[in-house]
């Protein structure tokens, strides 16, 4: 199945998921959003959590939905193998539990984007780490594996919704393309966004959305047939928000068509309506858009915002460079070769998975010294420094159980200013605050939202701008964080958490499972 199978569960269930491996590559699920409180083991990024399942293989997954309703989204977590293998997960409310907005919806349909490669995604990250180039960008985008009607000889691959008039629909947006945040709209209708990354929001009206790589939206979408032409056809678009360069992103535009169900007596090749959408680099909208997800922050979903923090953290992303190997031509930068990284380190992938190292004393696979802070301040969004070469390493930032957190993620101008989906695993976050520009710590702190901040698992650090999160370190285990492009992961934006055993019984990483994979 292309995307894969839906997996339908309620907030509170416990989810077994048997994954058998029956291609060459090595495979790894993650579930992408879950909590995974106390059960690391299951989370699923490659050299993390666990090693790859390999071929032939298989591994249980088992883990509790717990504290989450809305939709989230499976996908494999080593290399570019996401690129094909991903599927929805819709978390229900609790039996007997009401959605906490006014509308009963008739119909709940998952609508997940995805970026297609005539080419296999394996072969090109593959040239281009050895190459140092920017790899080859994708050829089409897809709703629901389909690519639809732009694309050459691609309209009988069109996903049809189709609708009944007057009716409610819950639309669960989940955006698992690879390396593209997408604009999203509707022809002729308004969208109400209600949950984001399984989290409810206070509900807003929008005609056009924001979606990055790694991020959910459900929406409400009320069928109302135009008037003077009851049968008309609505295209559903989404197409990039790229902030990098020119030629660097799959510009083009995926089409899938909301289609009424025929009045009595009218031809359905009727008008076929096509929503606009925002210039490509189109900043302020992502900034406007993103204000306005608030959380519900009610007494049945109250928003636990950290109001005081033990561990404050500033974190430079963007890229960078490596220097050519020697006897070697690279298509980077001047010569060089791309690469990526958070606080100048790039992260080194190890070979035995983190997790087991914490877990079993293993030394040597880690250094629990990433820095907490640039070692080289510099103005992070002004003319970037001579030198963009990165330092590299396997390192992570240790955490005492239920530490509360800040990080401020600002986007440097190094190799371009360019927006950056951080997702963060094994937890959700709060988004305080935003801005353009450097970040500045003795001003911006007191435009901090701590009443009713979104809560998220995966955020856009602004183009040219910084984004702060806070959450409680309550979760041991380690967890990666890293850029949801995943050409920036595979440069090394990434890196990851380990939080110490708690000092109660609940609040320790469970043992190892039996059948965990070996490397």
């Amino acid at each position: 199945m292309f995307p894969g199978p839906k997996i339908v569960t309620r907030e509170g269930d416990r989810v077994v998921v048997k994954v058998v491996n029956n291609v060459k590559e090595n495979v790894t699920i993650h579930w992408h959003g879950v909590r995974q409180l106390r059960t690391g083991w299951s989370d699923g990024p490659a050299y993390v959590t666990q090693c790859p399942i390999q071929t032939g293989q298989s591994y249980v997954y088992n883990f509790t939905i717990t504290g989450q309703r809305g939709t989230l989204f499976w996908h494999a977590h080593v290399s570019w193998m996401r690129a094909t293998l991903y599927g929805p997960i819709v978390i229900l409310p609790k039996r007997g539990v009401p959605y906490p907005f006014p509308v009963k919806p008739y119909k709940e349909v998952p609508i997940i984007f995805g970026e297609w490669f005539n080419a296999d995604p394996e072969a090109i990250i593959a040239q281009a780490l050895q190459t140092g180039a920017g790899p080859n960008i994708s050829d089409a985008f897809t709703i629901n594996g389909l690519p639809g009607p732009l694309y050459n000889c691609s309209s009988k691959d069109t996903f049809k919704l189709k609708v009944h008039p007057g009716k409610w629909y819950l639309l669960r947006l989940i955006n698992a393309a690879l390396n593209d945040e997408l604009f999203f709209s509707i022809a002729n209708h308004t969208l109400t966004v209600v949950d984001v990354d399984a989290a409810y929001v206070k509900p807003f009206h929008t005609d056009i959305l924001l979606i990055t790589p790694g991020q959910t939206t459900n929406v409400l979408l009320r069928a109302e047939p135009d008037a003077g032409c009851p049968a008309a056809t609505h295209l559903m678009l989404a197409r990039p928000y790229g902030t990098g360069q020119p030629g660097t992103f799959d510009n083009t535009t995926v089409a899938a068509v909301l289609e009424y169900a025929a009045a009595p007596g009218h031809i359905k090749s009727l008008p076929l309506f096509r929503p606009s959408l925002p210039a490509l680099n189109d900043t302020a909208f992502a900034a406007n858009f993103s204000a306005k997800l608030r959380s519900l922050a009610s007494p049945e979903y109250p928003a636990s915002v950290p109001r005081a923090v033990d561990r404050s953290f500033f974190f430079a992303v963007g890229l960078g460079t490596n220097p050519c190997p020697k006897n070697q031509t690279c298509q980077g930068p001047n010569g060089s070769m791309f690469t990526a990284s958070m606080n100048n380190v790039s992260f080194d992938m190890p070979t035995t998975a983190l997790l087991q190292a914490h877990y079993a004393n293993i030394a040597g696979v880690y250094t629990a010294d990433f820095p907490a802070a640039p070692l080289e301040p510099f103005n992070y969004t002004g003319t970037p420094p001579n030198n963009t070469n990165v330092s590299n390493g396997t390192k992570v930032v240790a955490l005492q159980y239920n530490t509360s957190v800040e990080v401020v993620l600002q986007d440097t101008s190094i190799l371009g200013a360019e927006s950056h989906p951080l997702h963060l695993h094994g937890f959700d976050f709060f988004v305080v605050g935003q801005g353009f520009g450097n970040y500045d710590s003795s001003k911006d702190p007191a435009k901090f939202n701590l009443v009713d901040p979104v809560q998220r698992n995966t955020v856009g650090v602004p183009a040219g701008g910084w984004v702060a999160i806070r959450f409680f370190a309550d979760n041991p285990g380690v967890w990666f964080m890293h850029c949801h492009l995943e050409v920036h992961t595979s440069w090394g934006l990434k890196m990851a958490w380990v939080v110490n055993d708690g000092p109660l019984p609940e609040q320790k990483l469970m043992p190892p499972p039996a059948d965990l994979p070996m490397c």
